[in-house]
């Protein structure tokens, strides 16, 4: 029988497994070998007498036992983490496992900039970051979850706003000079415009909106000649000349200032994107949690207003 000293790590084992979706994306998070995970799992499920989880050549599942003990395991795996923080909160310096999800472009863009100096300021935190664009994140599982504004959480969380940013058409100077510059929104039925594509949803419409005009809609239904879910290939793509992209307009300043590529239909935008970071609703949070999200918000905050005369001059000259 395994003694109590053993219960969390078997939780926290379990907790990982029914994340990671996978025995082999678990044995990489570990740095063990495949079959020790399924080794271990059985286990587990020899000694409480129940199946875990559903196995497919594809993925695993929990089962509605395994459910049961996830959720009770996460409960019990934030009350120690909670105690844990009560502890270290009398103390001034910052140590312990720090644990993030971001999507993709988000990790790159938002998060992955404020690691480095934070982590010159408090060199005892180690960043565990979990990059996935992911619809429906296990909340529970991460001290800090970066979501967009408008994506649905439940109640008992806590939601802080990061950033709101406002993404515009552009393309490059080549391209421009081969296919002309669009003079309204409905000339990107004529050109060649590459889209942006979240994995498993069906390609919408391009929504435009005019801020100027009480933020007057178009819909359009424009052709896509590149479709991908990587917004860093989308851009590489649009500057080399391939077609029209919609890109966040504070990303494109430093190219546009360079020539490399230019708005194109302003003062359109496609939409404005909030991000907010979510948290577990804990009695204790810890207090790295509270000191890096301070900081990245900062910094972003930092960063926006050195960017923010140059953002309008680029709206202005369109």
């Amino acid at each position: 029988m395994s003694t109590p000293a053993s219960a969390p790590s078997e939780m926290a084992f379990f907790s990982l497994l029914a994340r990671s979706g996978s025995f082999s994306a678990t044995a990489r998070e570990l740095d063990v070998t495949t079959p020790a995970i399924s080794k271990r799992l059985a286990q587990m499920e020899t000694r409480l007498g129940v199946q875990l989880l559903n196995r497919t050549t594809r993925r695993i599942s929990p089962t509605p036992e395994g459910e049961i003990y996830l959720s009770h395991a996460r409960r019990i795996l934030a009350e120690i983490d909670e105690a844990q923080t009560a502890v270290q909160s009398n103390t001034q310096e910052m140590s312990g496992v720090l644990r993030i999800h971001a999507p993709l472009a988000t990790a790159r863009r938002v998060v992955a900039p404020a690691i480095a100096r934070f982590q010159l300021l408090h060199p005892g935190v180690v960043l565990d970051l979990h990059v996935e664009d992911s619809p429906d994140p296990v909340i529970g599982d991460y001290d800090i979850t970066v979501l967009t504004a408008d994506t649905r959480v439940d109640a008992d969380v806590i939601t802080r706003p990061i950033i709101q940013s406002r993404h515009v058409l552009c393309a490059s100077p080549s391209y421009l000079v081969r296919h002309g510059m669009p003079k309204q929104p409905q000339d990107l039925l004529e050109h060649r415009c590459l889209r942006h594509r979240t994995p498993g949803v069906r390609l919408r419409p391009l929504v435009l909106l005019d801020p100027t005009d009480s933020d007057r809609t178009i819909e359009l239904d424009v052709p896509a000649v590149l479709m991908t879910n990587d917004r860093d290939t989308l851009l590489s793509a649009t500057m080399d000349g391939a077609g029209i992209s919609v890109q966040p307009l504070e990303l494109l300043v430093p190219y546009i200032r360079e020539g490399r590529i230019r708005r194109v239909l302003s003062p359109w935008i496609s939409e404005r994107v909030g991000l907010v970071a979510v948290l577990p609703s804990r009695k204790f949070m810890p207090l790295r949690t509270r000191a890096f999200l301070d900081f990245m918000v900062q910094a972003l905050r930092e960063a926006m207003a050195d960017i923010g005369e140059e953002v309008a001059k680029v709206e202005s000259e369109g």
